[in-house]
């Protein structure tokens, strides 16, 4: 057996400045990714892309592992 796990990139524009609620219809999700490296590489590609507007943050979250059989 063998553990494995998926990374994401997640964000999108914010309503304010405190990054609480993203405004509806900026959200995006993108993956999933086999490993952290992949998903640092599109983090900083949607990081880039939108460094000219202040309310829009990305993150990278890892699902929990599972066991595979």
């Amino acid at each position: 057996m063998s553990k494995s796990s998926n990374f994401w990139v997640i964000g999108g524009e914010f309503g304010s400045m405190n990054f609480h609620k993203l405004v509806e219809g900026s959200a995006q999700v993108r993956g999933p990714f086999k490993t952290r490296k992949e998903a640092e590489e599109c983090w900083k590609e949607v990081s880039e892309e939108s460094r000219h507007k202040a309310g829009v943050r990305f993150s990278i979250v890892e699902e929990p592992s599972r066991v595979l059989a």
